[in-house]
């Protein structure tokens, strides 16, 4: 297999489990706060990932030189997590989802920025066909709620932190010193462990951990092991041998995923309208995996 298709399989994978953290961040996201759910989910991830790098690479000392690296890392993605499930107290999962999908257009201006990654034509018109998907969707396919930019405080809380998702993307290969993808994640899992956890202290001594919902213990566990220790790793193997705006591509996917969740969960289909902007995302995804 070559490094390219590899990343593509890693992508969709990744955009698989991320869907699940929109259905059930809705669920727990009104029981704890953000910052508190994430810290635990961040050091869960890091004992997963840093045991698995220490089994298979190894974790060399010199992996940490530079240790400011991953503090950065970690402080970006660690504000995409606490504003997505601040979001997530009055958002709905298929609109934020589809806010996530505005990170490639972003993540596309970032990477020319940090990386000076050009895009084509062909993949600007792809970006914008997506963003026009992801925008009728935000606004719940209402042209009226559109035209007066009415739209849910969950989802503009969402939007600044996806800001930062489209930042992490590119600081990847910008900050990465040749250390294997799992060891880089345990290193940025740290950092991200320390930013979280210290701007979250107060909220964290203040949960009663021991009287929270199922569904919160669920939700921390999938977040951990599943959207947070293997994606990280899946987006950062991606990174590695993808441009940003291609790696980001396969958030396209995410809205459609996440409407298997919610069917799953017997929310049912949304309406016809809404699924037309999740149709554009696709067709922009298609357009934008053309070599």
């Amino acid at each position: 297999m070559t490094p390219s298709r590899a990343g593509h399989l890693a992508m969709l994978l990744f955009s698989a489990l991320v869907a699940g953290s929109f259905s059930l961040g809705v669920l727990a996201a009104p029981h704890i706060a953000p910052a508190a759910l994430n810290a635990v989910r961040f050091v869960i991830a890091a004992v997963i990932v840093g045991t698995a790098a220490a089994l298979t690479t190894g974790i060399p000392r010199s992996a940490f030189r530079g240790f400011w690296r991953y503090l950065l890392m970690g402080g970006v993605f660690g504000t995409y997590f606490v504003l997505m499930f601040e979001g997530l107290k009055t958002a709905d999962a298929v609109a934020a989802s589809a806010v996530f999908t505005l990170v490639p257009v972003m993540a596309a201006g970032f990477g020319w920025l940090l990386l000076r990654q050009r895009t084509t034509p062909r993949m600007a018109l792809a970006l914008a066909i997506g963003g026009a998907g992801a925008v009728w969707v935000i606004f719940r396919a209402d042209p009226v709620a559109l035209l007066r930019f009415q739209i849910g405080k969950g989802e503009m809380i969402y939007f600044w932190g996806c800001v930062a998702h489209a930042l992490y993307t590119p600081l990847v290969p910008k900050l990465n010193r040749g250390e294997p993808a799992v060891v880089f994640t345990f290193g940025m899992l740290c950092g991200a462990t320390i930013m979280v956890g210290g701007y979250g202290a107060a909220d964290i001594l203040a949960t009663d951990w021991l009287n929270l919902p199922g569904i919160v213990w669920i939700t921390i566990l999938y977040v951990a092991v599943f959207a947070s220790a293997s994606t990280f790793v899946l987006m950062q193997f991606a990174s590695l041998r993808l441009p940003s705006a291609k790696v980001m591509a396969y958030t396209y996917l995410v809205p459609s995923w996440v409407i298997l969740w919610e069917i799953g969960k017997g929310a049912g289909l949304p309406p016809l309208a809404i699924l037309a902007g999740v149709a554009l995302t696709i067709l922009s995804l298609l357009l934008l995996l053309k070599d």
